[in-house]
């Protein structure tokens, strides 16, 4: 079944005059993107990843996730590991489309300079601004918040929630959602909901409305660090999400191989951060929430064995012995565990796979281009290439073969290696974790 023709598809017509049907927009799509190497919806839902291990056991954290909010309890995050061109990207995108389906909230998250892992602040903006909520278009945190009815028993149970001191919520969370119900112009309520996803609270101002509702004295609106504000605004959340019904919350982390080329301190943290997402900690852990990294099959051995991080990032931590990096190094340990002990690993390119997705693939490409492509073979198959590398040689030969019938292409593949060196220009300028984010 065909999805619904979106502006981009629109936009495409419009080039052709009409002359191609939705079909071929969602197939032509799917070929750009498998091209760039870029998946992207229409990609993952013509051809399928082929990783059953690891649906499989996402498909369980999703059914966990569910149960163990009921129960008040936080969920195991999962870490697959592949190779370079093994289709890390594509199985997220396909993984964000199980899990929209299954009515989860979804956001995908990719590591870089601008989003470092050791960096919650960046990390929860990126995480709220790629947020994606099932049947809605319109900005995550404003679409949940617009679903909740303040009359429900959900909400009510929201409100009960957020105000109790063991919830470990500052009162700018109540405060916010007791305006958020009780204002009804459109410009207060978005001021609410950007302080949810991630902007400053203008506390005088929201002093002044809550006097205007008689309540000027129910909500203290405490300091708050913004460090700890990032991580409060991941529970409330994740809490939120849950009381406009939705089943939870994923958050899917690609390129995560990246923490290998940070200076020693932020490897260290980012060690740290990514068994705080996955729930290794004893503290820190969202109930309501899950997430799923993606990192490459040799970290493990290129950084944390060849640089020793398994055990220099805890040794010398320790050796400092201030009480904050005794911390951070027990944290550490337990985030390069999980990449050492617990990676689903992906399976490489067997020959059935490549049957079935040569076969998937040109089908894809003779609906595209409306015409019957040649069936190529899969070439040499060495343990080397990987699948990325197929697919753009099979659409590649194909292009040329529809261009140029007569012509034999000639594709050579050039290995290229993951680098791990430290990169200092990948240290992004921090906000100070300590200040008040107040206006």
């Amino acid at each position: 079944m065909s999805q619904p023709l979106g502006a981009e598809s629109e936009a495409n017509l419009a080039v052709t005059g009409g002359a191609l049907d939705v079909d071929q927009v969602h197939a032509r799509r799917a070929i750009e993107a498998l091209r760039a190497g870029v998946p992207n919806q229409d990609s993952v839902r013509l051809l399928s990843p082929q990783q059953p291990q690891a649906e499989a056991r996402f498909r369980r954290q999703l059914e966990a996730l569910a149960d163990d909010f009921s129960a008040g309890r936080p969920t195991a995050g999962l870490l697959v590991a592949g190779d370079f061109g093994t289709g890390k990207s594509h199985l997220l995108e396909y993984l964000q489309h199980i899990a929209l389906a299954e009515r989860f909230v979804c956001s995908r998250v990719v590591i870089s300079k601008e989003t470092p892992l050791y960096d919650l602040k960046r990390v929860f903006r990126a995480a709220v601004e790629s947020a994606i909520v099932p049947g809605k278009r319109g900005a995550a945190v404003g679409e949940i918040a617009a679903s909740i009815d303040p009359a429900s028993p959900e909400s009510e149970a929201l409100t009960r929630w957020v105000s109790r001191p063991n919830v470990g919520l500052s009162s700018r969370f109540a405060a916010t959602l007791f305006l958020y119900h009780q204002v009804k112009d459109p410009e207060s309520r978005e001021r609410v909901v950007s302080f949810w996803a991630g902007d400053p609270l203008n506390i005088s101002d929201t002093r002044a409305r809550l006097r205007d509702l008689g309540e000027r004295s129910t909500y203290r609106l405490e300091s708050a660090p913004m460090l700890e504000l990032a991580q409060q605004r991941l529970v409330f959340l994740a809490r939120l999400i849950q009381s406009a019904g939705y089943a939870g919350w994923v958050v899917l982390f690609d390129e995560v191989e990246l923490i290998g080329r940070y200076s020693f301190k932020q490897r260290a943290r980012s060690y740290a951060e990514l068994a705080r997402w996955a729930a290794k900690l004893k503290t820190g852990a969202v109930p309501g929430m899950a997430a799923t990294f993606a990192i490459t099959t040799d970290f493990d051995a290129a950084v944390l064995q060849d640089k020793q991080d398994m055990e220099r990032v805890p040794g010398k931590l320790r050796a400092s012995g201030a009480e904050a990096d005794a911390r951070l190094a027990a944290q550490a340990e337990q985030g390069m565990r999980m990449i050492a002990r617990e990676p689903v690993r992906l399976r490489g390119p067997d020959r059935g796979m490549l049957e079935r997705t040569r076969g998937e693939l040109r089908a894809i490409h003779a609906r595209a281009f409306d015409w019957n492509p040649p069936d190529l073979g899969s070439g040499e198959q060495l343990s080397t290439t990987r699948i990325r590398q197929y697919v753009r040689r099979w659409i590649n030969e194909w292009d040329l073969k529809r261009l140029y019938p007569d012509y034999s292409p000639d594709t050579v593949v050039a290995e290229m290696p993951v680098a791990y060196t430290e990169q200092a220009e990948l240290e992004a300028a921090e906000d100070s974790a300590g200040g008040d984010e107040t206006i």
